[in-house]
C-alpha cells in the first residue's frame, strides 16, 4: 500500500475529501463576493464572472467534482449534493428575483440555474490558456450569453 492509504482507509474517502474541499472553497469564496446589494442582472453578471474565474485554473477538480458523482456512495452523495444545491441555490435566487421584477424571462428558476451552470463549468473542458481568445475574452463572451438566456 502507498502513503496515500496512510492518509485515507479508502479511494472513497479521498474522493469525498476531494470533493468537500471543492465545494466548501466554491460556497466560502461566492459568499465574500460584494454582490448582494447589487441588482439582478448585476448579480447575475457578477456570479456568472465568479463562476469562470474560480473554476478556470481547477480543470482537474472541476472534473472530479462534477463527473465523479456517480461514484458516491449514498451517504457520501447526500453531503456532497446538499454543498451543490446551496450553491446551485445561489443562482436560482438571482434568476427567481430578477424574473419576479421582470428583468428576467424564464420558465423554471432551477433548470435555467442548472443550464448557466452546466454551461459555465464548460468552460474548463476545452479552454487553454494561449488559445485564440484571452480568458478576458472568453468570460465576456459567456457574460454575454448568460444574460441573451434571460432577457425577456
Amino acid at each position: 500500500a502507498g502513503a496515500l492509504y496512510n492518509h485515507f482507509a479508502t479511494k472513497q474517502d479521498l474522493l469525498v475529501e476531494l470533493m468537500t474541499d471543492h465545494m466548501q472553497a466554491l460556497l466560502a469564496a461566492w459568499l465574500e463576493e460584494p454582490s448582494e446589494e447589487l441588482g439582478p442582472e448585476a448579480r447575475l453578471e457578477a456570479f456568472s464572472r465568479f463562476h469562470i474565474r474560480f473554476h478556470a485554473g481547477r480543470s482537474d477538480e472541476v472534473f472530479v467534482a462534477y463527473m465523479e458523482l456517480r461514484s458516491l456512495e449514498r451517504p457520501n452523495f447526500h453531503r456532497i449534493e446538499k454543498m451543490r444545491r446551496a450553491y446551485e441555490a445561489e443562482l436560482e435566487a438571482i434568476l427567481t428575483e430578477g424574473a419576479a421584477a421582470g428583468a428576467f424571462r424564464i420558465e423554471d428558476a432551477r433548470v435555467a440555474a442548472m443550464a448557466i451552470i452546466a454551461m459555465l463549468t464548460g468552460v474548463t473542458s476545452w479552454y487553454r490558456q494561449g488559445g485564440r481568445l484571452s480568458a478576458a475574452r472568453i468570460e465576456e463572451i459567456y457574460v454575454d450569453m448568460v444574460a441573451r438566456t434571460v432577457r425577456p
